[in-house]
Order: C-alpha cells, then sequence, then structure tokens
C-alpha cells in the first residue's frame, strides 16, 4: 500500500512539468517569484522551493498518519488540488476532536501504523487543497484595509455582511509575524480564514498533511488508534528544524500571483455586469499593501479578487462545521486570481468551490446563496449573452 501511494503522490509532485510539454511564460503560471527578486533574496526563494517539492519517505519521518508525501503532491504547479485527494475536516458540535485525530482526516499511513478512523457522528467538511501564490502579498495587507470592508450588521442595507474571524494564534507564532502574538488575530488564511499567519499555515500543513514534525509542532498528530505510540515511525521528533519551516514559509510568500489575460471586449462588459450584480462588494477587486521590508511587497496593488471577510453561503454550501469563529455556513470570500489558469496545471479539468464540487464557474455560480443570493438571482436573470459575458471576464482573471 505505502508503495502506491508514494508512487502517485511522485506523480502527482511532478505538477505542472508532467501536464505541460514546455515551461510556461512568466504570468502564465502558478511559481514564478515576485518580479525584481536577486541576490539572497531569491536563494531563498529556491531554498523554499526545494522544500516545498522534497518527497519524504518513512526513514525521514513521513506519517505515521499523513495526505501526501510533499506540499508539492497536494498544490501541483503551486495551484490548487483535485476532489481526487478526498480531503476532509471533522469536528463534532464545534470541538474539533484535536484529541481524536482532528481536525483533519489523514487517509494515508505507514507500514505498522492503522488507519485513521473518523470518530462515529463527527460532521465531515471536504476541502480541495487551494492554490498557494499570492500569500505574500495577502499576508502585507493592512488589517485596517481589510476590516474596512467589514458590515456584520449590514447598515447599508445590500444584503451582504462580511466580518472577520478572529482567531487565537499559536504560542509558537512570534509577534513579530503578521497574524503572532498574544490576544485575537485577524484570520486571513485557509478556506474559512481561521489561520492568522504564515507560520502556522506551513507548520500545520507539514504536521497534518506530511506527518512531519518541526520545532514549531514538534509531537505527531494524535493517533487514538495507535496509542501513544507511533508505529512504524522511528524518525526522533523533531524531524524538521524551524529553518526549514521557515524556508518555506518565504517561499510561499514570494511567490507572485500570474498575470490577468488579455481584456476584450466581452471581457469588460462582463466586468461591467460583475460590478452590477454585487459580485464585486464581496470578490473586492483589489486592495493595497502597506510598507514591507521586502519591495516587491511594499505599497503593492493587490489584484486578488477578495475582501478576505467570511459571508454565509447559505445551505447549498453549508458544511454545518465551525471553524475558528467562522459558522457553518460561512466560508471566507475565495480569491478569483488564477481563474483563466486553473485547468492549465489540472490536465485540462477545472474545479471550484471549497470542496471542488463545481466543474464550471457557471455550476460554481449557481450554487452560491445566502449573501450571495441576490448576485445568483442577477446572473439567473441575465441570459445567454450575458451570462456568457461575465464568465468570460472572470476566465481572463
Amino acid at each position: 500500500m505505502l508503495r502506491t501511494c508514494l508512487c502517485a503522490a511522485l506523480l502527482v509532485m511532478a505538477g505542472c512539468e508532467r501536464i505541460m510539454t514546455e515551461a510556461p511564460p512568466a504570468g502564465e503560471d502558478f511559481a514564478s517569484p515576485l518580479e525584481g527578486m536577486a541576490g539572497e533574496l531569491n536563494a531563498v526563494f529556491l531554498q523554499g522551493d526545494e522544500n516545498f517539492a522534497r518527497p519524504f519517505t518513512p526513514a525521514e519521518g513521513l506519517g505515521p498518519l499523513f495526505n501526501n508525501v510533499s506540499c508539492e503532491g497536494c498544490h501541483p504547479g503551486d495551484g490548487r488540488g483535485t476532489p481526487a485527494e478526498g480531503f476532509f475536516r471533522f469536528s463534532s458540535g464545534g470541538n474539533l476532536l484535536a484529541d481524536q485525530g482532528g481536525p483533519q482526516h489523514q487517509d494515508k499511513n505507514i507500514t505498522g501504523a492503522p488507519s485513521e478512523q473518523v470518530p462515529a457522528g463527527a460532521d465531515r467538511s471536504f476541502r480541495l487543497p487551494p492554490p498557494v501564490f499570492g500569500m505574500g502579498l495577502i499576508e502585507a495587507i493592512p488589517a485596517e484595509i481589510i476590516l474596512a470592508n467589514e458590515d456584520p450588521e449590514d447598515r447599508d442595507g445590500d444584503g451582504i455582511s462580511g466580518r472577520a474571524n478572529w482567531v487565537q494564534a499559536p504560542d509558537f507564532v512570534p509577534a513579530s509575524h503578521v497574524g503572532g502574538g498574544p490576544g485575537p488575530q485577524l484570520g486571513r488564511f485557509s478556506r474559512k480564514a481561521q489561520v492568522s499567519s504564515l507560520v502556522h499555515q506551513v507548520a500545520a500543513a507539514y504536521q497534518q498533511d506530511i506527518g512531519i514534525t518541526s520545532d514549531f509542532l514538534p509531537v505527531e498528530n494524535p493517533h487514538p488508534q495507535a496509542g501513544s505510540v507511533a508505529l512504524g515511525d522511528q524518525v526522533p521528533d523533531p524531524e524538521i528544524p524551524a529553518a526549514t519551516v521557515l524556508q518555506t514559509v518565504m517561499y510561499l510568500r514570494l511567490l507572485a500571483p500570474p498575470a490577468q489575460g488579455l481584456r476584450t471586449p466581452q471581457a469588460e462588459r462582463g466586468e461591467a455586469l460583475f460590478g452590477q450584480l454585487g459580485c464585486a462588494t464581496c470578490h473586492v477587486p483589489a486592495m493595497r499593501t502597506g510598507p514591507h521590508p521586502i519591495p516587491q511587497l511594499s505599497q503593492q496593488v493587490v489584484r486578488l479578487y477578495s475582501d478576505l471577510l467570511l459571508h454565509d453561503m447559505g445551505p447549498d454550501l453549508a458544511d454545518h462545521r465551525p471553524d475558528g469563529d467562522a459558522s457553518g455556513s460561512e466560508w471566507r470570500t475565495a480569491p478569483l486570481w488564477g481563474t483563466r489558469l486553473v485547468g492549465d496545471f489540472l490536465g485540462g479539468k477545472t474545479f471550484f468551490l471549497h470542496d471542488g464540487r463545481a466543474a464550471t464557474l457557471d455550476q460554481a455560480i449557481h450554487l452560491h446563496g445566502g449573501e450571495a443570493q441576490a448576485a445568483r438571482e442577477g446572473y439567473a436573470g441575465l441570459g445567454s449573452p450575458g451570462q456568457q459575458d461575465l464568465l468570460t471576464f472572470l476566465g481572463s482573471l
């Protein structure tokens, strides 16, 4: 079983190189650095890139439970994954069940370790691995810029009431990092904005997704079926140093979002409809970063098409599973940048929404509800020509 898992994961790890016949030009991929990097910054980026692609083996600490052998295995070409991964998070009544293997299910195990069993009756929320480009730009947007779009009481009466997910950062995240330190921190990463810092995101991904402990999270994910013994995993913890995690953090911080596509007259008509229907209220076209020690992240216009806030998306998309301050029907507005390239890195197939259930943008729009219900109905009333204009615009992002 393990050999099969490793072979499959190594094939996935090849990402865009195995799907595309040649390297894409600048702006046409998800794995390029921010423009203008050189010297030491570029060297750190390259080391982080190696870390991201590195496949682990049991002899290096893989598992005992895991989802994939590398970061790249879940995020081919640094883009989103596919529903085939079968990832899901589980909880019960808001309890993340950390003492029972939660909050994430690991579907693979090394030799000698029993497979993970999800507690009976637990709520499951299937998740598509998200793209990882542009995270440094998101991190560099000042909190006050994001909070300026909040309207939890819907005081303007437009039916849209985005709000922040305030979370507690783990103790290992230094206050010197965005989203770290004591007290409530603004969540801005992950599907429900339940993660406030890149250090937390990366350290937890190593531990949860690959079963690799670090100086930040030096203990294996609890495995009730194995008791207190990590069977088959004989590598002393922590299995990687803090430096490896921080190099990978820098890699994600320095990944550039892809460029937008050509603006055709049809795309421009679709952009106008995007605003008229109210889509841009949640999918805010652009925000700006603040001052930053890395010039490429300082005072930059970030065209991500998201407000990074929580919105109630209605019963069709509800997973009935709270996460941090987010309810079971709330989701962080998904950034739309890179939409036009999704199929290029997934063998020509496209998957949208948090769990990848929508194979097309049209399907994704029709599943919007809650605060997006009016926009969904407006889209349905456009008729075929207007809908195609809007889809062409979205396909140019």
